[in-house]
């Protein structure tokens, strides 16, 4: 008489006729005859969809069309705040030359015959461009008229420029007063055609145009900046000491300077 086996117990794994996982029990995952998972729990799974169930039946029924809706839409796109920025008339006429030159490109190149020559043309083209470009930036000059009518913003002078430092100096600003003190010897310096005084320009390019122009008085305006520089920029302590070795190297400097 056959003995009969045994069944499985439930929750065990079972083997296909390969040997490898075919399955677990209901509601773990489920694997296919290669053994990789091909599914969730069948728990979990209910679970989602009785909740994405619920949530659909919650949502309220909408009370617009989708014309209505898209309408709408359209609406507050075409607000001024949605709306792109203009471009400037250079950037399109830019915009229209690149376009235009590469849909030329493409129509000389169009073939494999035509390629090279397409290519020679296309060259000769750039530089017919490029010269008519040179041509006419050159042929630019400014109005004489524009040129008087503006005015240029005045300097002061170094008189003015050591009137305030004396009275910072006065006051006991002594930060304020190697400011004023410098900025006169560089108007001392543009007014005899050392330096060229350009706002904006840093200390080390008038130290450079110094000593290009000024050898002899380079060590000691080199001195002069750096107590400046360290003063006005550095913030180190300033006081009555670095106020008069600036007065000291700026007249060193000044003596040197061909009358």
């Amino acid at each position: 008489m056959a003995t009969r086996q045994p069944a499985d117990p439930p929750g065990r794994w079972t083997a296909g006729p390969t040997g490898r996982l075919a399955g677990r029990r209901a509601g773990r995952w489920a694997t296919g005859p290669t053994g990789r998972s091909a599914g969730r729990r069948a728990g979990r799974g209910w679970a989602a969809g009785a909740v994405t169930a619920g949530l659909l039946v919650d949502l309220p029924a909408p009370s617009r069309g989708p014309g209505e809706i898209h309408r709408a839409v359209d609406e507050v796109l075409a607000r001024r705040e949605f709306r792109p920025a203009a471009q400037p008339l250079l950037d399109r006429i830019g915009s229209w030359i690149l376009t235009s030159l590469g849909e030329l490109l493409a129509a000389l190149t169009a073939t494999t015959a035509g390629s090279i020559i397409g290519l020679v043309v296309f060259a000769m083209i750039l530089i017919v461009l490029g010269l008519l470009t040179a041509r006419f930036v050159r042929t630019m000059s400014r109005s004489p008229e524009v040129a008087a009518a503006v005015v240029a913003a005045p300097r002061r002078g170094a008189a003015e420029w050591r009137a305030e430092a004396e009275a910072h100096e006065a006051s006991g600003e002594w930060r304020q007063a190697v400011r004023c003190r410098y900025r006169a010897l560089v108007a001392d310096l543009a007014s005899r055609g050392v330096v060229e005084e350009v706002p904006g320009r840093t200390s080390g390019e008038y130290r450079g145009e110094v000593s290009r122009n000024l050898p002899n008085a380079s060590e000691a305006f080199a001195g002069a900046t750096e107590v400046f520089d360290r003063a006005w920029y550095g913030r180190h302590p300033t006081g009555e000491g670095e106020a008069a070795r600036f007065r000291n190297l700026a007249g060193r400097v000044l003596e040197r300077v061909p009358t």
